[in-house]
């Protein structure tokens, strides 16, 4: 792992060498409902790249649940919604986690997408420099379809869908992987709290099988892992803890490890096709325009 990981780094330096722009690659993880582990898996996912090195920030665009502090049993008093109206500045509603891993508090309300007047907004892309020397920024988005959600798909590199083998998850599951799939031709799952990785399997076939025969569009999925039910995790939920830190060597952990391995393989293929360089003002102002 340590070893890819300090492959991707260089990789991505190369391709940003000479350029100011930031190297910032984005990661949104969705579902299609609530109750599927996303925020966890989320929180979990940043922890482990974070532990490689990895400069990873967390943002909580979950617009209407936003609950990443919760998770990391840390207390905000400001969120990004006050950067925009011009009350605070970026850096004061940064939340520092660890080593390598910060969290940027969104909004619980829509709001959050409303605030574009023009030298507010201005003022607030010139504040987002100060993250970027980020090498992943983690999304968090809300469970659904709604239009907020998928401007943030859009904008992404990478989007993981997270479902559960439930028959009401995974026809939620696969409403959001046919609404992404108009802007996004390869998306992830991850298959969270399944009793076997054969479970996974037959789970990931169905959908598979369901949206190549409907949705076309050149549309490849992929299985990047899974998680298994475990009480660790359920443990770790209600004690405001990640289960990667505290149970590393759990079966929960390394899959959650299997899964960040098999997204860097992913990206450090894909940063060889393209010198595309992107920030989180860049990020989000994409998403404010479109809105």
């Amino acid at each position: 792992m340590q070893t890819q990981a300090n492959k991707l780094q260089e990789l991505v330096g190369a391709a940003s060498s000479g350029e100011a722009a930031s190297r910032t690659k984005f990661i949104a993880i969705t579902s299609g409902k609530g109750g599927v582990g996303k925020s966890t898996i989320s929180a979990n996912m940043a922890n482990i790249l974070a532990n490689n090195g990895y400069k990873v920030g967390l943002f909580d665009a979950d617009i209407g649940l936003a609950n990443l502090d919760v998770i990391l049993n840390v207390r905000i008093d400001r969120n990004i919604l006050h950067v925009l109206k011009g009350e605070c500045s970026l850096n004061d509603v940064i939340v520092p986690i660890k080593k390598n891993l910060i969290l940027i508090p969104g909004e619980s309300g829509d709001e959050i997408l409303k605030y574009s007047e023009q030298f507010l907004f201005e003022r607030f892309l010139e504040e987002t420099k100060v993250l970027d020397d980020l090498d992943f920024m983690i999304i968090d988005t809300g469970a659904g379809i709604g239009e907020h959600i998928q401007l943030f798909l859009e904008a992404a590199d990478e989007v993981i869908v997270v479902t559960v083998p439930d028959p009401a998850a995974i026809t939620d599951a696969y409403a959001t992987i046919k609404i992404t799939s108009k802007t996004q031709s390869y998306i992830h799952l991850i298959l969270n709290m399944v009793k076997s990785e054969k479970e996974a399997q037959l789970v990931f076939d169905k959908i598979n099988k369901v949206a190549q025969a409907n949705i076309g569009n050149g549309l490849k999925l992929n299985l990047i892992g899974k998680l298994p039910e475990d009480k660790i995790v359920s443990k770790s939920i209600k004690q405001r803890t990640l289960f990667t830190n505290d149970a590393p060597n759990s079966l929960a952990s390394l899959d959650m490890k299997r899964i960040v391995n098999n997204l860097v393989y992913k990206l450090e293929r894909k940063v060889l096709q393209s010198d595309t360089n992107k920030s989180f003002g860049s990020f989000f102002k994409r998403i404010i325009e479109q809105f």
